[in-house]
């Protein structure tokens, strides 16, 4: 009877979620598609940065999806797939957590390859950091493990973002992080530029995590200390996404392993919301709910409507000050219909966001036909630690997320070298600015960020294990 239920399960999925042939969106902006490519759109503003994002970043128009009927071309099959199938990663991580300045934890992941012997970096390492903010329920899938892979293999530092309670971290307050709350991200950002001062600082989201990025991002602007971001299949508008929900089997699994994960602290949250409610819950805004809106227990409970004032992700999405791709597909069945879900407006008229948009590619997914060897002398990135030149198998989306943060940096070096020469010109060019200048030398050497706080007085931080 099991078997045959399987069956029809399996005969349904085919039937109703196998792609047929969609028709890209045409919008303001500008199209990159390849030659062989079924459809990559690049849509933003016109700008400088743009302008040098079509010349330098190759990857942008060589996406090549699967097609026909291998299971990779269902957009529900290889979304389920990056989720929940497992991934044996050479990468291991070393567990910091990070005390927050009320007493809650935090958890940075930093990814290590399992040949090195010293198992921390050096604070002097000018190596980039990239941090990497998963999705908002805690689940490390596929995407963020192989991402971790890759970046390292580029030379990257990669260090993964737990919030409280998520991925093994213990709940040390009955407080929970909201939706779109970045202060725990803050205090993190503060404490990564502390460790790592004299390496650049990327952050890559997915998923839900992304209204993490966008939220910090927006409050911190110009202060945000990242110097680029990209969101891998962001929900933009989030309200609506979790006031619509998912499709019911869909919606049921992110439900169960909510609330699999808040089992263990059911008692003590009881203390501040009602724990009945919460466990009972059918669909995702009744859990969101329980958990943020309605715990009049020991807090005056708070409107749905209100709650969102305060989280969603683009409240403040004028402040951000860094360049911001995001990488969407149009059959993405997490986030929901492109035209309702996907705001074109604001790619259109902010310089800063760019949306890589393609025809297939799932949720996280973007898989192809077949993955092209990339390595770190090829690609242009940062070379590996090790010095040799690293052959690994990389995404369609990841080789995009290396190039984007590559041609951005060159972009900006560029510009401050465009910049101090016409400062040197002018200066030589006579008058008493010129005679100033002639005696003090530019310095092009990225200004460290300093902290406003004592901060060993507001982190207490260690080690615990490694995964």
């Amino acid at each position: 009877m099991l078997a045959c239920l399987a069956a029809l399960c399996v005969v349904t999925l085919v039937v109703v979620v196998w792609p047929g042939a969609k028709l890209l969106i045409t919008r303001k902006g500008w199209r990159v598609t390849g030659a062989k490519a079924r459809g990559v759109d690049l849509i933003c503003k016109p700008s400088a940065l743009a302008n040098y994002l079509l010349k330098h970043c190759g990857t942008f128009s060589r996406f090549h999806p699967c097609v026909g009927w291998k299971w990779r071309s269902s957009a529900v099959l290889q979304s389920l797939y990056e989720a929940c199938w497992p991934y044996h990663s050479p990468v291991q991580f070393v567990r910091d957590h990070l005390q927050l300045s009320d007493d809650g934890l935090v958890a940075l992941d930093w990814a290590v390859p399992s040949y090195q012997k010293r198992r921390r970096t050096s604070s002097h390492s000018t190596s980039p950091v990239l941090l990497i903010i998963p999705n908002s329920y805690g689940k490390i899938t596929r995407n963020v493990q192989e991402l971790c892979d890759t970046a390292l293999a580029n030379g990257y530092l990669p260090a993964v973002f737990n919030r409280r309670s998520h991925n093994g971290t213990p709940l040390t307050t009955v407080k929970l992080q909201q939706f779109g709350d970045p202060s725990d991200l803050r205090e993190a950002v503060r404490y990564i530029r502390y460790r790592q001062p004299a390496g650049k600082l990327y952050a890559v989201s997915e998923s839900t995590g992304s209204g993490l990025l966008l939220s910090y991002l927006g409050e911190c602007g110009s202060s945000s200390d990242v110097t680029a971001a990209v969101c891998l299949s962001p929900v933009f508008r989030c309200q609506s996404w979790f006031e619509s929900g998912l499709c019911w089997p869909l919606q049921w699994v992110v439900l169960l392993y909510q609330k699999t994960c808040l089992s263990r602290y059911r008692t003590v949250l009881g203390e501040t919301i009602h724990a009945e409610k919460l466990f009972n819950s059918c669909s995702m805004r009744s859990l969101e709910e329980a958990l943020f809106c309605h715990s009049g227990i020991s807090s005056p409970s708070t409107t749905w409507d209100s709650y969102w004032e305060r989280n969603e992700p683009l409240r403040d999405v004028d402040e951000v000050a860094i360049p911001v791709l995001n990488i969407c597909a149009q059959d993405d069945p997490v986030r929901g219909e492109t035209q309702l879900t996907v705001p074109f407006e604001l790619f259109e008229t902010n310089p800063h966001f760019f949306l890589l948009l393609t025809d297939r590619g799932g949720h996280c997914g973007f898989s192809t036909d077949s993955e092209r060897q990339f390595t770190a002398g090829a690609s242009g990135s940062v070379a590996a630690p090790n010095g040799g030149r690293v052959h690994h198998e990389v995404r369609w989306s990841h080789r995009a997320v290396l190039e984007f943060f590559r041609a951005t940096t060159d972009f900006f070096a560029a510009e401050e070298r465009a910049k101090q020469l016409a400062l040197r010109r002018r200066g030589l060019g006579g008058g008493g600015g010129g005679r100033v200048f002639r005696h003090r030398s530019v310095s092009t050497c990225k200004r460290m960020p300093v902290c406003s706080h004592n901060i060993h007085a507001i982190y207490s931080w260690q080690r615990s294990y490694t995964r």
